[in-house]
């Protein structure tokens, strides 16, 4: 059985990202075979929310390049979590704007 620190790696911050936080949606990168049930458990157990809704981003590995030599980069999940209106907001994400 994975912890909710297993499931949810990181938050993803970025000005796409960091403009849905008014609408209540927060993006993590999360554990690969994590599935959308297990996703929103981890986010309510971890900042203590009611989660609506979950969407999940398979992210490709992009062609990166050094010189002549060339390789890909890690692919990875990306889970974006659409709180419930009653729900407050996580405190992380409130700092940061």
């Amino acid at each position: 059985m994975k912890t909710a620190q297993d499931i949810v790696l990181a938050p993803v911050i970025t000005e796409k990202s960091m403009a849905a936080t008014a609408d209540k949606k927060y993006t993590f990168k999360v554990a690969k075979d994590a599935g959308k049930i297990e996703i929103a458990k981890a986010v309510e157990e971890l900042f203590d929310v009611k989660v609506a809704k979950v969407h999940t981003i398979s992210v490709r590995g992009k062609l990166r390049r050094q010189g002549r030599y060339q390789g890909y980069t890690a692919a990875w999940k990306k889970a974006i979590v659409t709180l419930k209106p009653e729900s407050k907001g996580i405190a992380f994400f409130e700092t940061m704007t």
